[in-house]
């Protein structure tokens, strides 16, 4: 089954809001095993959206549709549809009940318009709304499938989990079942890792293989197709196993985990606290970390010392230290470090200094980073060069801190 997805909405073409709708579909029919080989999208027009469906029709299986479903006449995605594959539109009694209720509940006038959405495509699979008021659909003509959605995320992506899914499945051959299982990557391009894989992705079958950058990381998505779920996770083990024997030192977890979520419980399970000490970021990873629930048990506090008189008052930075190596260096980032972990009586000190850019800062481009770490036992600092804009660059100097935290206790179990 080999899928376009076609998003209904001058508000797209104008750049008014982004197509969150057609990545949230491409990503669930990945899961399933639905090949997505086109995206489209249409403004609010008659002949604009006809041509566009005509194509669609004539390369792909199966058209979702979302937006146009609403009581305006600019609405305008089913009348259009049901106009090219010769249907009638009716009125569901359902829908209608629903949206008649909703306005009495509510104590609001309905207007005749809101009946529009009511009506469906005949012959068509009512697709409930459970956020909303105007229903999904789906239908298949000839060798096509259709699915009309909502615009709305809040309505459209339940009813695409909770009724969209099944009946997909149930066009499909059941006997066949699609195994998911992602990776996920830090300090790594994807170029670099897409090469260091390159005959895997080349050969892949099944297993499929699919690198994915996302922010300022990297995933794979590994998909194993099987009736038997025990031998779909054989095929992924497999894989994976030869995967990270390439790429392993950059690999830190899976599937919906995240570098600061994973590092945030390693520090709470081993039962270990940390304080920082921020120049470059501006307390960006004191935001992080204190955005999990029970941050109290791990975080002890930070500061932010931004000027070089403060990281010499607060952290008694000495000024010979200065002097002879600069605030931007691995010397002023271990001190920050040793000495914000001994006045919050912390486990770990962590501290970021660096320039952020765009100018130099004594002497040295933007982008150049020192992060240091003080434990029980040692004090030492990381120096990396980062690009990108002064918002990036920090970004990922905190990124690269919960990497150095990570290995740090992963290390130490």
């Amino acid at each position: 089954m080999n899928a376009e997805i076609i998003a209904v909405g001058s508000e797209l073409l104008l750049g008014q809001i982004a197509n969150t709708n057609a990545q949230f579909i491409s990503k669930e029919l990945a899961d399933i095993g639905v090949n997505v080989f086109y995206h489209s999208v249409a403004g609010d027009n008659e002949n604009r959206l006809s041509s566009v469906i005509q194509t669609a029709r004539s390369r792909s299986d199966l058209l979702i549709f979302t937006g146009g479903l609403g009581p305006t006449k600019d609405d305008l995605t089913k009348e259009t549809i049901a106009k090219l594959f010769q249907k009638e539109l009716v009125h569901d009694e359902a829908a209608l009940e629903y949206i008649t209720n909703y306005f009495v509940q509510t104590n609001r006038e309905m207007t005749p318009n809101n009946k529009k959405q009511a009506l469906i495509i005949e012959g068509s699979a009512v697709l409930p709304n459970d956020n909303g008021m105007a229903p999904g659909m789906a239908f298949t003509h000839g060798n096509n499938t259709c699915i009309l959605l909502p615009g709305p995320p809040s309505e459209m992506r339940p009813m695409f989990n909770n009724y969209v899914i099944p009946f997909l499945y149930s066009k499909m051959d059941v006997q066949t079942k699609f195994h998911s299982r992602v990776l996920k990557f830090f300090g790594i391009g994807e170029s670099v890792l897409e090469t260091k894989l390159q005959d895997l992705i080349e050969k892949q079958s099944n297993p499929t293989i699919a690198p994915l950058a996302s922010e300022h990381e990297v995933t794979i998505r590994l998909t194993a197709s099987h009736h038997s779920e025990t031998e779909a996770k054989r095929l992924l083990d497999e894989v994976e196993q030869e995967v990270l024997s390439r790429t392993g030192s950059y690999f830190y977890g899976y599937d919906d985990e995240t570098l600061e979520n994973q590092t945030f419980d390693l520090l709470r399970d081993n039962k270990l606290t940390i304080a920082s000490a921020e120049s470059l970021t501006g307390g960006l990873f004191s935001k992080i970390i204190t955005d999990f629930p029970g941050a109290s048990s791990v975080f002890q506090g930070g500061t932010i010392v931004y000027s070089s008189a403060l990281k010499q008052s607060m952290l008694k930075v000495p000024q010979s230290l200065i002097t002879d190596h600069g605030v931007v260096s691995s010397q002023c980032a271990e001190w920050m470090a040793e000495e914000i972990k001994k006045q919050t009586k912390s486990d770990i000190g962590i501290s970021f200094t660096g320039v952020a850019g765009p100018d130099r800062q004594e002497g040295k481009p933007a982008g150049t980073v020192f992060i240091g770490i003080s434990t029980h036992d040692q004090t030492y600092s990381h120096s990396i060069k980062l690009a990108g804009s002064r918002k990036g660059i920090r970004e990922r100097a905190v990124k690269h801190g919960f990497r150095y935290l990570n290995q740090l206790v992963k290390e130490g179990q």
